[in-house]
């Protein structure tokens, strides 16, 4: 399990919308969302990462088995993994927004972190 978090949804509604969330994530690069939500996805998303920097056949295996879409776990492994080869985690950054307008929960910008 990523984390303590529950999120208010029962165990498979939530595995289901962290998936897609990380889905996306690493689609885009870029995911604009609720704070906790951005937290349980950064934890997921470097998972993800961290198993597309080892380049297994059972590690895109792995990675399939948890990511929605094969041409994300595709960019995964050939272009994100390899440009963290050297950096041994934190391949993501949390902005928080401040609150969102209709119910003020607090909003948050989650990017992967620019190779430097």
């Amino acid at each position: 399990m990523p984390g303590a978090r529950k999120l208010g949804r029962p165990t498979a509604h939530r595995m289901s919308m962290l998936r897609g969330l990380v889905t996306a994530f690493l689609e885009s690069g870029r995911l604009t969302t609720t704070a906790t939500r951005a937290q349980e996805t950064a934890i997921l998303a470097e998972k993800m990462i961290t198993l597309g920097k080892k380049d297994t056949l059972a590690a895109r295996r792995q990675a399939m088995s948890f990511i929605t879409k094969e041409d994300v776990v595709k960019k995964l492994f050939t272009e994100i993994a390899p440009s963290f080869s050297e950096r041994n985690g934190g391949y993501t950054r949390t902005t928080l927004l401040g609150p969102r307008r209709g119910d003020a929960a607090e909003m948050a910008v989650l990017e992967i972190i620019p190779n430097e």
